[in-house]
């Protein structure tokens, strides 16, 4: 499990998977990760980025293979992956791939909480929410379709966010229908909760 790694920061993952293709410094590794668009799955700064790289080099992962200078720059060290590094790359992805994990969106969040919101409140939110997602979604959709000749196999992350988002309108376009259906809706009884709540 990944709690019980060595290193656990998912920026150690994506450092691993690039030096499998070859040796490299950090400096070079953020260009990468940057150029690449991992920055829109993993958080990272430079700092934080040297920082993994000296936890991956303590853990026996990866390991020093030179000391390059180009012109007036400081130098910088190569690094390469080790065999243990390699294993633990792929021992990482498979647990990442095969075990679903519980993580704490902020929207769930909101959602274990909403009722301390008015619906009144509630329902304009949920269709700005709305417009943001087709936001981001237009956002994701404009990537793909620039992404000309590149194998869709190193752009399945963001078809995933692409499903992901989908599902979260279909979810919250259903939420508003909960709410405002005139039969069955909710935002009656809702309402009511909450003028009670005034009323003491």
């Amino acid at each position: 499990m990944a709690s019980k790694r060595k290193v656990g920061n998912l920026l150690a993952l994506a450092v691993l998977s690039y030096l499998v293709r070859q040796p490299a410094h950090p400096y070079e590794l953020s260009r990468m990760l940057r150029e690449h668009h991992d920055d829109r799955s993993i958080k990272f700064t430079h700092g934080s980025l040297y920082m993994v790289v000296g936890q991956l080099e303590k853990a026996g992962f990866i390991a020093p293979q030179e000391t390059v200078r180009d012109g007036q720059r400081p130098e910088r060290t190569v690094y390469a992956l080790t065999p243990e590094g390699r294993a633990e790359l792929r021992d990482w992805l498979r647990d990442l791939v095969a075990e679903p994990r519980h993580e704490y969106p902020h929207f769930v969040a909101a959602l274990s909480l909403i009722g301390a919101l008015p619906p009144d409140e509630v329902v304009p939110l949920l269709r700005n929410r709305l417009a943001r997602l087709a936001e981001q979604r237009a956002e994701i959709r404009g990537l793909l379709d620039s992404a000309v000749g590149v194998h869709p196999l190193f752009l399945v992350e963001e078809e995933y966010r692409i499903a992901l988002l989908d599902a979260e309108v279909a979810f919250v376009e259903g939420f508003i229908d909960r709410i405002e259906d005139p039969e069955t809706g909710w935002g009656p009884m809702w309402a009511g909760f909450h003028q009670n709540l005034e009323g003491t």
